[in-house]
């Protein structure tokens, strides 16, 4: 896999703490490869900071078409119900996308297979787990079971829509619980923010109808933890990542956002280890 030109031009959709994090990376870390062409948000006064923080002239964008028309590789990083038309009108334009909202692809192997006619693509980051290479290994030979378990102190769950339906109120737990038990697609849509993880695990592994999914609380976390159990042919895999929250928003593992950088270095340099 190698991008469109020797020095990728990066747009960045949603200027929020990942996006800005990804901006100071391309901008100060990864100018070898790429380069800063492209920033926008529906609030233009975020963009307006990153760019002016960075020192960069001409990047800001009034329009999502302005951005897409700006850069090779558009990075998505935005909180949005729906993301998949922005990231087909991209596609469609022969532009390679980055996205952070792996949990909202679950469902979108159009999306893939359009990518693959424009003869772009379409990247998704390993997120806050490990182990993703050894997972689409395996898959190879077939998976028989996989567990999810995900740990987070209640913070990570402020104004949850799901834990309003269901009465649950963090103030009242006072021990490990478990909030949510079932299959990705459940928990997809019941956590859209805090389990982009499931869906990860899902599309690396090809077998989403074996895994069962765990949420559970404590207010003895000080971390977001996962831990991934599978069996199959291959043999027994167990990981566990205990990552601290992205210091600019709690309902993010630090090592999400790094993953989506070291996802766009890989992608620009076109050095590819373990993907």
């Amino acid at each position: 896999m190698k991008p469109k030109t020797d020095c990728v031009k990066i747009g960045i959709l949603g200027c929020g703490a990942i996006g800005a994090r990804v901006a100071k990376s391309v901008k100060e870390d990864l100018t070898r490869d790429c380069q800063l062409t492209g920033l926008y948000d529906i609030d233009l006064k975020k963009a307006e900071r990153i760019s002016k923080s960075l020192l960069l002239d001409n990047v800001v964008k009034k329009t999502i078409p302005d951005l897409i028309k700006s850069c090779d590789c558009m990075v998505e990083a935005v909180n949005a119900k729906s993301i998949r038309p922005i990231i087909r009108q991209a596609l469609q334009a022969r532009k390679s996308v980055l996205s952070m909202s792996v949990g909202k692809l679950l469902n979108a192997s159009d999306l893939f297979q359009l990518a693959r006619k424009n003869k772009c693509h379409l990247l998704l980051p390993s997120g806050a787990i490990a182990g993703i290479d050894a997972i689409k290994a395996a898959s190879l030979v077939g998976i028989d079971t996989i567990t999810l378990t995900t740990r987070k102190p209640p913070s990570g769950f402020i104004d949850d829509p799901y834990l309003r339906e269901k009465g649950i109120h963090l103030s009242e737990i006072t021990k490990e619980t478990v909030i949510f038990e079932g299959n990705v697609t459940t928990a997809v849509k019941a956590f859209p923010r805090n389990i982009n993880v499931a869906a990860t695990l899902a599309l690396a592994s090809q077998c989403r109808e074996k895994i069962l999914v765990r949420v559970i609380v404590s207010p003895k976390c000080t971390t977001n933890s996962h831990t991934i159990e599978l069996k199959g042919k291959f043999g027994h895999i167990l990981t566990q990542t205990d990552n601290f929250v992205c210091p600019d928003n709690p309902k993010t593992s630090y090592l999400a956002v790094l993953s989506g950088i070291q996802t766009l270095k890989q992608y620009c340099s076109g050095v590819f280890i373990g993907t």
